[in-house]
């Protein structure tokens, strides 16, 4: 089987969830432009609507200039 190795482009928004290690203040949703932050017992889930990958690198890198450790990404679509 080949692999395309070029991104699939959509032109939808996908809902993501980013789970990353440890708690994140609430505070922090608006430098992740309104990303929804929820904080569990050991780790905090990142949701929300994201508009294309170069969108989704934006939050990653975000969580990397904090120094946070990324547990998991997972991309849903929206239904319509």
């Amino acid at each position: 089987m080949k692999i395309d190795p070029r991104p699939q482009m959509s032109d939808q928004a996908r809902l993501y969830e980013v789970k990353i290690q440890g708690q994140l203040d609430e505070v922090w949703s608006d430098w992740f432009e309104g990303i929804e932050i929820t904080n569990g017992e050991k780790m905090t889930t990142l949701s929300g609507r994201i508009t294309d990958q170069a969108a989704l690198r934006g939050i990653l890198s975000k969580i990397w200039d904090l120094n946070l450790i990324v547990i998991s990404v997972d991309s849903f679509e929206i239904e319509t």
